[in-house]
This record gives structure tokens, C-alpha cells and sequence, in this order.
């Protein structure tokens, strides 16, 4: 039965892979400027989830989108081709600053017409799309542009602009079949959209964490004790049961529709991609660490966060308004009385949710008011539920220590991600894990009373909640001490810096340079290297790689790749490293690394043309395995692996991005073990 369920879901899955994906529809046109000057224009339709990236990408990034024309001495290009702003980020995975477009973009190049009787300019344009889960390889797409469909444009007076046209936001170009040429690639396009479901959990995830935090923001000292006392007073102040109970309901929605404002309000100013592009900013991820450090402060008892005075005083007056304009304006009163406690667990929610963008506020503030509002509501439709609720004391000051040394530890992820966009190594993963150990160890300190703050009541004793929690942070703690010499911490893999990102990749006292490691390079064979950091036996040629499996009987991997593919490093950071994944691959396989990116040139003897685009040339070592990975498996995008044997036969199914290990090793033996 288990075998059966792996089976059926290699199949789904197989089904979901096996696409030739197509996001990027090319459209051009012309403007006319002169009788000589004309600009040519091309207009990129992205599908959502997938992006475009720019022209200028720094060396090792990503592969960048490039046009060429065929002008001859017919025409001559008159500066760079120009384009849209688009949106900048701090890319974690490739440890640079990196731009892209999603949904549409626009291209211009500026050329001059020598010989009057040239109508139709050609070009290619090379590029590379990439979604949260794969990477497609780099795509060739022929341009034509028509010169006497041509559409006459006022030209701009400004010398530089006409050197050099740019612009900001595109207006969309005429509706009209003669001023516009669809271009699209040959291959048939198919596109099933995972995205909906993978932002469906990462909203999930935030509305999860958010409501924990309501909860965590109800134990604290300034919202604690005004849940016993807001109840009964509304319980005193209406007619009967049933209206303090409707009372009481309405006070918990204001609460939600406060909150939500916010989440709404932050969205809307600053709106979803400015939002996502802060949060993986430098510089803003400097001012995230400043704020937390200030939010953990206050938490630890240096001094509280408060709202002017004058404030509360306004709000009060209109809570003496009573009926429904009253209840509202008690929970806002409640929100302000209590901001220094909330306002720091707000700011790091809209922070974290920030860096989802979309709509992650709004549904952050749905989580968190929702675990604020529901006590009330609660208590007041079953107020005899009061006297079951433990008094108020310095338990409540406890948790808000908790709190401050939690905002501290996390204070450090955004400085972390700083320091590896910067590249200055000075937040390297030993340093954070050490950081790590000594805020943790310390809270353990703190909950079993060796280490004292100001505002702490007298410890006589430590409960069993106390005690436990103390056990759990201490079991933490020691748990985080083999990261130090290289221990991949998998709980908390997406806090730290990467592994190959340290003073000792390889682990403290494991080096893998100098003699030892050329002794192990006189022994690999023919074709073979050791991949790094894993030191996995890979092949990059598919015939050695053949030759190889054949030598020792082992099924061979087909690893689909990319040099720029994002997801495939992620894989190879996080699913590899599975001790259990790591043995197979490097005992139980023979593994062929096929990078579809690789720009170097064929042999002559191999240039070959293309079955899939009839007329064209393979010319680089990439479109070869791009193109019989799409003609072989029915799919272009990375990572794709599929276990093969020695005739070149699938053995199961194969899979893409597989971020469990626990399926990515289950679907590893099922293709040993059938071989």
C-alpha cells in the first residue's frame, strides 16, 4: 500500500513537471521620430510568478536578457537599448543585488536609417526566466520589426533622452494588427500555475505566526489584566446577559477591524512589491535590525515605548460617547493603552510579512487581532471562565522578557542578510550560531532564576511552566552548539547564513584544498569531479557520465541544472545535505550535472540543428542538454532529475523541486531499488 501511494504520487507530481513552459510572450513595434530616426520597440508579457531579468546583471547572477539587431550598413544603433525601472533586490541565494520585471516591461532601441530602402530590421533577443520553485534555461526568440508599419511619435526635445530613450511607465501600444508583430517561441506552450497554492501556504504560515503572536501579546502585563476588567464592564453596564454579550462581540470586531486598518494602510502606501523590495533591501534590512534592537530593549525593561498622552486623552472622550461609536473607540483605546507591549510584536509581524509581500499585512493583522479579540468575546458570552484565569503577577513581566530575547535573536536574521548582500564576511554562520547560543543560553539563565532584570518580581521559586520552557531553550541551545563545526541545523535553516557561506565551509578542522585534495582528483575518473560543498562524484558530460555507471553498475541521476538557477542551489543547500539523501548520491547513482545555461561554444562536429526551432543551430553546450531535456522528458524547466539506466530509460518518474527530504530520499530508493 505504501509503494502504491508512492507511485500515485510520483505520478501526479510527473504529470505537474512534464510542461513546456512558455511565460514570455515578445511583441514589437515602431516609432517613427523622423524621416531617418525611428525607435524599435519590444513589449514583454510575463505571466504572474515568473520573472524577467534586466539587461545589467552583476558577473555569476543570473543570465541576462540581451538583444541584438541586424543592421549592417543599413541602419546604426544609436546608444544602449533602454528599460523599465522594474524592481531591484538583495537576492540571498546569489549574494548580489539583482533586477527584474514581472507582469510587463518594455524595451527601446534607438536607431538611424542610412539606406532608405531597408523596411524590416531583425534581431534576437537572449533571456532567462525564474519563478519561486524553477528556473527555465536561457530562450532565443527571433524580433522583426516592420519600419513602414511604422507609428509617427513627437519627438523628445531632451538631447539626452534622445541619445538614449527611457522612460518610466509604458503606455500600451496600439491595438492594430499592422503596428504590431507577435512574436512567441516554437515550442508548444502548456502552463500549469502552482503559484496559487505556494502563496496559499506562505499566507497560511503568516496568518499561523501571527495568531501565535496575538496570543504571545495577550500574556503581557499590558493586556493581561484589562481582559477581566473590560468583560465586567461590560457585563455591569448593559441590561441584561444578552447585551453584554453582543456588547462584548462588538468590541472584540473593533479590535479586528483596528488592526486590519493598519495591515490595509501599510499595504496601500507603500503598496506589495515596495513592501517585498524594502524587506530584501540593505539598507532597509539595517534599519529592521535597528528596530528590533529597540523592540528587544523594551521588552527587557530599559525603557517602554509609549504613545503621546494627548492621544489617549482624545480617545477616551469619544469612548464616554458610548453605543457602537463608543465600543470602537474603547478597543482603540485598548490598542494605544497597550501599544508598548503590542507595538513591538506588530512591527515585527508587518516586517516579516513585508518581506512575502501582497497582501501577507493585512492577513498578519487578521491573525494577531483575531487571538486579541477572541478572549474577550469569549470571557463575556462565559464570564463564570473569569475566575479560571490565573492572576495577574510577575509571570506577565516573564513573558516579556521572552519576548525581548526572541525579538533580539531575530534582530540578527536581518543584519545576517545585510552582511551576505555586502558580501563583507563579518556575520559569517559561526558568528550568527554563536550569537545564537548566547541569547539563548541566556533566556535559559534568565528562566531558571540565575540572571535577574530590573522589573522582575522576587523569584522564590520556579514553577513547572517556568522550569519547562527553561528545559526547552536550554535542549535549544546545545542543540545550535554543532553548528559551530559545520552541523546543517536543519530547524532553523532559514535563519542562519548558507553553509558555504563561513570561516570553515567544510566544517571547523575539515579542509577539502591542498594535497589531500589533489590526491583525490588523481583517482576520480575520466570526466569526474567532486562537487562541492557536498563532495558528491559528478559528471558534466553525459557520454563519460554513461560510460562511468556502466564500469561500476550503478542507474545514473539526471540532474537538469543551471548555473543561474536559484532553485537548484536551494536544493542542493537544504535537500541534499539529508545524510540519508548525501549517501545515496554519493554510494547508490552516478550523477550527471547537464548545465542548460552553460554559454560555451559546441565543437564544430557537434553543431547540430535545432528540432525544435527548424532553421536554427544549436550553438552552445546549454541548448544542447536545454533541447533534450524538453524533446526527451517534456519539460524545460530546472531542477528536473530522473534516474535513468544504461540505455537511457527511466527507471520511475521523474521530479523537480522537492523541498522535503523525506519524499526526495523516498523517491531516490524507489529508483536504486527498480534498477
Amino acid at each position: 500500500m505504501k509503494n502504491l501511494i508512492l507511485i500515485l504520487a510520483l505520478a501526479i507530481g510527473f504529470n505537474a513537471y512534464s510542461q513546456i513552459y512558455d511565460p514570455v510572450d515578445w511583441e514589437t513595434s515602431v516609432e517613427k521620430i523622423s524621416e531617418t530616426d525611428y525607435i524599435l520597440v519590444v513589449n514583454a508579457t510575463i505571466e504572474k510568478g515568473w520573472h524577467l531579468y534586466s539587461q545589467n546583471v552583476p558577473e555569476d547572477g543570473p543570465i541576462p536578457t540581451t538583444f541584438t539587431f541586424e543592421t549592417k550598413d543599413s541602419a546604426e544603433l544609436i546608444g544602449a537599448v533602454s528599460e523599465e525601472e522594474g524592481m531591484t533586490i538583495d537576492d540571498p541565494v546569489f549574494n548580489m543585488r539583482i533586477k527584474f520585471f514581472d507582469n510587463k516591461t518594455a524595451f527601446k532601441q534607438r536607431i538611424k536609417v542610412l539606406n532608405q530602402e531597408l523596411s524590416i530590421v531583425k534581431g534576437e533577443v537572449e533571456f532567462m526566466v525564474c519563478d519561486d520553485q524553477r528556473c527555465l534555461p536561457p530562450e532565443y526568440v527571433d524580433l522583426e520589426f516592420d519600419l513602414t508599419q511604422a507609428v509617427s511619435v513627437v519627438e523628445n526635445t531632451d538631447e539626452a533622452a534622445v541619445a538614449t530613450p527611457t522612460f518610466g511607465n509604458i503606455t500600451e501600444p496600439k491595438n492594430d494588427e499592422s503596428a504590431s508583430k507577435t512574436v512567441s517561441d516554437d515550442a508548444d506552450k502548456s502552463n500549469v500555475n502552482s503559484e496559487t497554492e505556494t502563496e496559499s501556504k506562505g499566507l497560511f504560515g503568516i496568518f499561523f505566526i501571527a495568531f501565535l503572536s496575538g496570543f504571545a501579546a495577550l500574556l503581557t502585563p499590558c493586556v493581561f489584566p484589562m481582559i477581566p476588567m473590560t468583560v465586567s464592564f461590560f457585563t455591569k453596564q448593559s441590561k441584561n446577559k444578552a447585551k453584554g454579550v453582543q456588547n462584548a462581540i462588538i468590541y472584540g470586531i473593533s479590535i479586528i477591524v483596528i488592526y486590519l486598518v493598519l495591515g490595509i494602510a501599510v499595504t496601500a502606501i507603500f503598496g506589495a512589491d515596495a513592501l517585498n523590495a524594502m524587506a530584501t533591501n540593505v539598507w532597509f534590512n539595517l534599519i529592521f535590525f535597528v528596530l528590533l534592537i529597540v523592540f528587544a530593549l523594551s521588552f527587557l525593561g530599559a525603557f517602554e515605548i509609549v504613545l503621546p498622552n494627548k492621544w489617549l486623552n482624545k480617545v477616551d472622550k469619544q469612548a464616554d460617547r458610548g453605543g457602537l461609536i463608543g465600543i470602537f473607540f474603547m478597543a482603540l483605546a485598548l490598542a494605544l493603552v497597550s501599544f508598548s507591549c503590542t507595538g513591538p510584536i506588530v512591527g515585527t509581524l508587518l516586517v516579516e510579512a513585508a518581506s512575502k509581500g501582497g497582501i501577507a499585512p493585512i492577513v498578519g493583522m487578521l491573525g494577531f487581532s483575531l487571538a486579541i479579540a477572541l478572549p474577550f468575546a469569549l470571557f463575556a458570552a462565559f464570564p463564570g471562565w473569569l475566575n479560571s484565569l490565573p492572576k495577574s503577577g510577575g509571570w506577565l513581566n516573564t513573558v516579556k522578557v521572552v519576548l525581548g530575547f526572541l525579538e533580539l535573536a531575530l534582530a540578527f536574521k536581518f543584519l545576517s542578510q545585510a552582511d551576505l548582500v555586502l558580501q563583507l564576511h563579518i556575520l559569517e554562520r559561526e558568528v550568527f550560531i554563536a550569537i545564537w547560543i548566547a541569547i539563548f543560553g541566556t533566556l535559559a539563565l534568565y528562566l531558571f532564576g540565575k540572571i535577574q532584570l530590573p522589573h522582575d518580581s522576587p523569584l522564590t521559586h520556579i514553577s513547572v511552566g517556568r522550569l519547562s520552557l527553561g528545559l526547552i531553550v536550554l535542549t535549544f541551545t546545545i542543540y545550535l552548539i554543532p553548528g559551530l563545526w559545520g552541523a546543517p541545523l536543519k530547524i532553523i535553516s532559514a535563519f542562519p547564513p548558507p553553509l558555504d557561506y563561513s570561516e570553515s565551509p567544510y566544517g571547523v578542522g575539515n579542509s577539502k584544498t591542498g594535497g589531500g585534495s589533489a590526491a583525490v582528483q588523481e583517482e576520480l575518473p575520466d570526466g569526474g569531479h567532486l562537487l562541492a560543498p557536498h563532495q558528491i562524484l559528478a559528471f558534466n558530460d553525459y557520454d563519460k557520465g554513461v560510460a562511468y555507471a556502466k564500469k561500476v553498475n550503478k542507474p545514473i541521476m539526471l540532474d537538469f541544472t543551471g548555473w543561474a538557477c536559484v532553485n537548484c542551489r536551494k536544493m542542493e543547500q537544504n535537500v541534499w545535505v539529508d545524510d540519508r539523501v548525501l549517501s545515496v548520491l554519493k554510494n547508490d547513482i552516478v550523477l550527471i550535472s547537464l548545465y542548460v545555461d552553460d554559454k560555451r561554444k559546441l565543437e564544430d562536429d557537434e553543431i547540430v540543428e535545432s528540432q525544435l526551432r527548424p532553421g536554427k543551430q544549436l550553438k552552445y553546450i546549454g541548448q544542447k542538454w536545454s533541447e533534450f531535456q524538453t524533446i526527451k522528458f517534456k519539460t524545460n524547466t530546472q531542477p528536473f532529475y530522473a534516474i535513468i539506466d544504461h540505455e537511457g530509460e527511466t527507471i520511475n518518474e521523474p521530479v523537480g523541486f522537492m523541498f522535503d527530504a523525506d519524499e526526495y530520499h523516498a523517491w531516490l530508493q524507489d529508483g536504486v531499488s527498480k534498477f
